[in-house]
């Protein structure tokens, strides 16, 4: 079982520049020794047999197909805008920009 103590534990808040108090060294050496332990155990579990994994199930791709489909025309496009003007949509000018 892995063991950390409360010296290498201030070192690594040293290193992550956290301020640490002398009870939060006990705590924390406590929870790493936890998760050290449980890192551990996954290694013992690790068969060479078995392959990597990125996920339990198999992902599939739920994506339709990429089909070539015609669009609006300019003048479908523009039918709806509230203003048109020189076949473009006309907005409202913003940021006081000159013409």
């Amino acid at each position: 079982m892995p063991t950390i103590s409360r010296d290498e534990v201030a070192h690594l808040a040293g290193l992550a520049r956290l301020a640490v108090t002398e009870s939060e060294l006990d705590t924390f050496a406590g929870q790493l020794d936890v998760i050290l332990d449980s890192v551990a155990r996954v290694g013992e579990v690790a068969a060479e047999d078995i392959p990597p994994t990125s996920h339990a199930v198999p992902v599939t791709n739920v994506f339709r197909s990429d089909v070539v489909r015609p669009g609006l025309s300019q003048e479908q496009a523009l039918a709806g805008a509230p203003a048109a003007e020189e076949n473009r949509f006309r907005v409202p000018r913003i940021l006081n920009e000159e013409a």
